[in-house]
């Protein structure tokens, strides 16, 4: 069912409000016959995207609500999360930062709601990737993320006033010959400290 402004040939074209057969209602703007310019659209499962569209595509600010309560604000392309935005995720953490092809990637904040902790450096891919500062309540990380987990040479700095340097090892995997059929799980990268200073201003940038 449509209802709103035609152009000539009868196509949807102007301000008109439509319902799709699949349930999904669309109110705002069409050009010949496609949605483009500013509309919101609700889907029968509850999402709801309301913002620029192009030739029916997502395409320009615009804020998607999604059925789990989650909710994306900022920029699209071609219907995928593109650009600068902020994401609200469900269990409350945040992440605020570039986007490409739906994933974080490029530089950006991850906020963990329950802890209050803070990741503010790069992505690769939606994962933690390049370097980095994981900021906690009374202390912050400062190094180098791979796949997520912290590697190679960083430093801890303490409110307190001193900083502790070392390096993430990634411990080497005992092969054991009974459980060769389960494939490894990846172990976690171990802190070996090397020294404690006053506050010094070097970064993770330093040694490129």
């Amino acid at each position: 069912e449509y209802e709103g402004d035609r152009d000539g040939e009868g196509q949807r074209h102007g301000f008109g409000k439509a319902r799709l057969p699949n349930g999904d209602t669309y109110e705002g703007e069409y050009e010949h016959g496609l949605r483009s310019g500013h509309g919101t659209y609700r889907f029968k499962n509850g999402a709801l995207y309301t913002g620029n569209y192009l030739q029916n595509k997502k395409h320009g600010k615009g804020v998607f609500f999604y059925p789990d309560g989650s909710k994306y604000a900022g920029d699209w392309v071609h219907d995928q999360r593109q650009g600068y935005g902020e994401y609200l995720y469900a269990n409350g953490d945040t992440y605020t930062g570039e986007w490409a092809n739906n994933k974080r990637h490029g530089q950006g904040t991850y906020v963990y709601k329950e802890t209050g902790s803070k990741y503010v450096g790069c992505w690769v891919n939606g994962i933690q990737n390049g370097p980095a500062e994981l900021i906690h309540l009374n202390h912050r990380f400062k190094g180098r993320f791979l796949n997520g987990k912290p590697l190679g040479r960083g430093k801890f700095i303490f409110d307190i006033g001193c900083e502790q340097h070392g390096e993430y090892i990634q411990p080497v995997q005992e092969k054991e010959e009974e459980d060769e059929d389960e494939p490894p799980v990846p172990l976690e990268p171990i802190w070996k400290a090397s020294e404690i200073t006053k506050l010094t201003p070097w970064s993770p940038h330093d040694e490129e």
